[in-house]
């Protein structure tokens, strides 16, 4: 769902992120506000005015984010479940849980949380621009905070909408939860109205940027593409979450990898290890033990005239802990390490020793095929 992402700060214990995304978003608030909606609500006031007004207003969105994002975090903590963090992106933000909430009461609690601590905000920010009003405060301080107290709401409005995975369809998912008891069930219907909430976005989208509202149709269709893609991902992450539970990196794993020697020529290694097996890193093994990494990074630093005299012992790196798991880990958590590293290929390490190599792909074809054999069979 994100690209590349920046850490700007903890808070209480959670690392709250920005996807470069938004920075795209956090421009074109300022632009909007700027230009847009506080010179035509507030008139006759320095264009210099408008733009320090457009930036703090993009700034009280940006915490008002991370206050509704927050409240799911403190939630979701109280009910035991991790949270890897925060990050907000092109189209918000989002609490990064590594686990479904257990029980539908705590999902019900967790979702509602983030619209009612975004309402709750929203009226302390709507006295507070009252108060300035009867204290002749500042007509753009005031401007600013009544923008924030709608915005608010309108994010909790937005937010309540019975498309998952918004706070919406997770109430929707948690109420047929407790209907059915069955997990499963609640989440495939709420995914199903998630994509078509998504599909009516688009559908907007289209309509209005067709009669003339080129940057709202924009908007919309994108919105809705999101929408529709994060409803699908959702459901998939459950099955893969159910699939994978209980499964430890020892039950996948490769018992014995292709490894090489320190003493061998980087020509060798090349020709009989890396052309043949198609991998881009070898663990490099002397009597048993792992003594470093080998990778096509590395290689193709080395000029080709001295292939055939420098060996792999002279050039190995270190490898890396996200290059390395233990036989008992979580395939969830690494699946989890996979996806930050970029790194398709882990590999086993008990008591310093190479045990095994786990692949994305054994992981995938194994979903795969559990998820085929459970076809039709009840949960």
């Amino acid at each position: 769902m994100f690209g590349r992402s920046i850490k700007l700060f903890s808070l209480f214990g959670f690392d709250v992120k920005i996807d470069i995304s938004w920075l795209i978003l956090a421009f074109l608030i300022t632009w909007s506000l700027a230009e847009g909606l506080f010179p035509h609500y507030l008139k006759d006031l320095h264009p210099a005015t408008y733009w320090w007004m457009g930036i703090f207003g993009a700034f009280g969105l940006f915490f008002s984010i991370v206050f509704h994002e927050l409240s799911h975090s403190l939630v979701a903590r109280h009910f035991g479940l991790p949270i890897k963090g925060i990050t907000l992106f092109v189209f918000g933000g989002v609490a990064h849980m590594e686990e479904e909430p257990r029980s539908a009461k705590a999902e019900f609690l967790m979702a509602i949380s983030g619209p009612g601590s975004s309402v709750a905000l929203g009226l302390v920010l709507y006295a507070l621009s009252s108060v300035g009003s009867m204290a002749a405060a500042p007509i753009a301080v005031t401007g600013v905070i009544t923008y924030l107290a709608f915005i608010n709401w309108i994010l909790a409005a937005f937010n309540l909408l019975p498309a998952f995975p918004l706070d919406g369809g997770r109430v929707l998912r948690s109420a047929l939860w407790k209907w059915k008891g069955n997990i499963n069930w609640a989440t495939r219907i709420s995914s199903r109205i998630g994509t078509i909430f998504g599909f009516l976005l688009i559908a907007m989208g289209v309509i209005q940027f067709f009669s003339g509202n080129l940057i709202g149709g924009i908007w919309w269709f994108m919105i809705g593409m999101f929408l529709q893609n994060a409803a699908r991902m959702s459901y998939q992450q459950l099955l893969t979450r159910q699939a994978l539970a209980g499964e430890t990196v020892r039950n996948l794993m490769i018992a014995d990898p292709v490894t090489v020697s320190p003493a061998l020529s980087v020509k060798d290694l090349v020709e009989d290890y890396i052309y043949r097996y198609h991998f881009k890193m070898f663990p490099v093994v002397a009597q048993g033990r792992l003594i470093g990494c080998i990778s096509t990074r590395i290689v193709r630093q080395i000029p080709k005239e001295q292939w055939p005299v420098k060996t792999v012992g002279e050039i190995i790196s270190e490898c890396s802990k996200e290059n390395t798991v233990e036989p008992d880990a979580d395939v969830i958590k690494v699946l989890s390490l996979m996806n930050r590293s970029g790194n398709s290929r882990l590999m086993v390490i008990e008591e310093g020793r190479l045990v095994g190599l786990i692949a994305l792909k054994d992981i995938m074809n194994f979903i795969s095929i559990k998820l085929d054999l459970d076809q039709g069979v009840p949960h």
